[in-house]
């Protein structure tokens, strides 16, 4: 070590015809200032298995120590749910979508079923009472739906099988469509549909 530290000295104090004749300083300079020298800088997080390149020569004497096991993550914790009416009843909440796709199930079926047995379309159907029918549903289902949701049961807790929330979701969506396109189709046509 201390002929290097020599060597280096005399080699930025030495002018440049002494460094060119100097066998031991050139030798030095050659091992010191070596190009293209395997040199291998290894990052490894913690808790990570320790991956060895075979082509890069390892530079370490030491043992690498022992990998600490990772901690198990915190339990999840489920989310609050809100009973608060004006939650439930938000434009992001449980029950206005789920509400209105049960609406539009129980109403697609129950005009197609009038229209097979009286021969009436949609507009003839709500201007001979089906208003009052129409109140008396909503509220009902209106009901029946918030009930679970103010215990704090949501739809998605209970669904397994083949009658999921989502398929329910899906249905509703299905049925409101079909219930426009029904009343626009026989606005359109003028006559029942069926």
């Amino acid at each position: 070590m201390a002929t290097a530290s020599f060597n280096m000295q005399s080699v930025f104090a030495a002018p440049s015809g002494v460094l060119k004749s100097s066998r031991n300083i050139r030798n030095t300079n050659q091992l010191l200032f070596k190009r293209n020298a395997p040199v291998g800088v290894r990052c490894m997080a913690q808790g990570d298995p320790i991956k060895e390149d075979p082509s890069v020569p390892s530079t370490s004497t030491s043992a690498t120590p022992p990998q600490m096991p990772p901690s198990p993550p915190p339990p999840v914790s489920k989310p609050k749910v809100s009973t608060k009416f004006g939650d439930l009843l938000a434009f992001s909440g449980p029950a206005p979508e789920r509400i209105n796709g049960r609406l539009a199930m129980v109403g697609f079926v129950a005009a197609i079923a009038v229209e097979l047995s009286k021969g009436e379309n949609v507009f003839a159907q709500i201007s001979n009472g089906g208003v009052g029918w129409f109140l008396g549903t909503t509220a009902l289902l209106t009901l029946a739906s918030m009930v679970p949701l103010f215990k704090g049961i949501r739809a998605e807790s209970k669904s397994k099988g083949f009658m999921t929330s989502d398929a329910e979701l899906w249905n509703g969506r299905f049925a409101m469509i079909g219930l426009v396109a029904l009343a626009f189709t026989e606005y359109v046509t003028g006559g029942t549909l069926v």
